[in-house]
């Protein structure tokens, strides 16, 4: 039995202290106690109140600025915990493994490392990092969320049962969720708006092709939820998979929009509100994708509010035994469903689950190892059994033939 250490207090955070407490109560997970720590604490003590009454379980809250490395490492030589998750912002990653390394604990996390000044999503500066965590003799786990995670636990799964070889990957991501707000978003503001509105790039034939924002559009009938459009956009997982599966000849993200949002993201971007580019006002300097941050609604708090479904799945096209296969293996989550458990909406929900599955396999040895892994480095078969145990349920089917576009 093992003592983490949480950082960061949002609705991931919640979701997957919620399923942490859960294994607790039941005596079946690692985990022994919880130390939920967060710059702003009354935000750990609302999650500790709720983790109370759903599950019983007591656990604890502190205040630690993750960018302060001397702090975060006080904080886990105080705590002595087993392994520190990172759900926090992505900018905030390094620092929380310098404080990892300086303690010798091992660090998992949901979203790869990306400078504050810059919308670049890219895994170099945390893969740099490898060397140092495998002579200090410990463990980081990447990107283990949904999507870069799951996704990556599907594709490597179905290399391993039902492919000799994968030429093609497309991984669909849809929200058909409806929050009742004029404009939100689901996750983070500033992350959200930083990656939809960074140049497409997917990878094909052992290079990256670029394109505009949005401007690659396709429909999709997605199950449970209906038909929607869906845009070719970056995400880290292809980076990592087109590292560790090289054999793919070609990886797209998809994700799917609706036509508000795009109108209100489009007039934000036309007056300058999504730029990461401090401005001078009052005297001070401030980034108006940060303003535009704090005046939007707090994603965690969309939950009680959002209805319908999400669908996220891979659509892999390869060869087994000399004949070509299109799979497609999905998870679909009711938002409704998410709330009544932990209080939070689905897309919480779907990266929450896998954090603490992830956190387990490591606690458990079930996945281990000595530097920095991705997803796909390890046997999917333990990952996937825990996602049907654990509310996030998938099933596969055989499609006739590979996207037509």
């Amino acid at each position: 039995m093992s003592k983490v250490l949480v950082v960061g207090a949002g609705g991931v955070s919640s979701v997957a202290v919620h399923k942490m407490a859960q294994q607790i109560a039941s005596g079946s997970g690692p985990f022994s106690d919880i130390f939920l720590a967060s710059r702003t604490v009354s935000k750990c003590d609302a999650i500790a109140q709720s983790v109370k009454e759903r599950t019983g379980i007591d656990i604890q809250t502190g205040a630690i600025d993750a960018d302060d490395v001397p702090a975060m490492t006080a904080l886990i030589e105080h705590e002595k915990p087993s392994l520190v998750v990172n759900l926090a912002l992505p900018y905030q990653d390094l620092p929380i493994m310098d404080a990892c390394l300086a303690t010798k604990t091992d660090y998992l996390d949901t979203a790869n490392y990306e400078p504050r000044d810059e919308a670049k999503f890219e895994y170099k500066w945390q893969w740099e990092y490898h060397d140092r965590f495998k002579d200090a003799g410990i463990m980081a786990l990447l990107g283990s969320g949904f999507d870069p995670g799951v996704t990556s636990v599907f594709t490597c799964w179905l290399k391993k049962h039902h492919f000799d070889r994968i030429d093609t990957v497309d991984i669909l991501d849809c929200n058909g969720g409806d929050h009742g707000q004029h404009f939100a978003t689901n996750f983070n503001p500033e992350i959200n708006i930083r990656e939809i509105t960074a140049a497409a790039r997917h990878w094909e034939n052992g290079d990256w092709v670029e394109t505009p924002a949005l401007s690659h559009k396709q429909q999709f009938d997605f199950e449970g939820v209906g038909p929607k459009n869906m845009y070719l956009m970056y995400h880290e997982e292809i980076e990592s998979l087109k590292t560790h599966l090289p054999e793919i000849q070609r990886i797209r993200f998809w994700m799917t929009f609706g036509e508000a949002y795009l109108t209100h993201l489009e007039v934000l971007q036309n007056v300058g509100m999504t730029s990461i580019d401090p401005i001078e006002y009052e005297g001070q300097k401030i980034v108006p994708l940060q303003f535009l941050k704090a005046v939007l609604p707090e994603p965690a708090s969309l939950g009680e509010t959002t209805k319908g479904k999400t669908n996220i799945g891979v659509i892999a096209t390869g060869e087994k035994d000399g004949v070509q296969k299109t799979l497609y293996v999905k998870n679909i989550c009711s938002h409704e469903a998410a709330y009544r458990e932990t209080g939070n909406q689905g897309v919480s929900y779907t990266t929450g689950v896998p954090a603490m599955i992830g956190s387990a396999l490591m606690l458990r040895d079930t996945w281990q190892g000595n530097g920095v892994f991705n997803m796909e480095e390890f046997d999917p078969d333990p990952f996937m059994a825990m996602l049907n145990e654990h509310g996030l349920p998938w099933k596969l089917e055989e499609l006739a033939g590979p996207l037509s576009f």
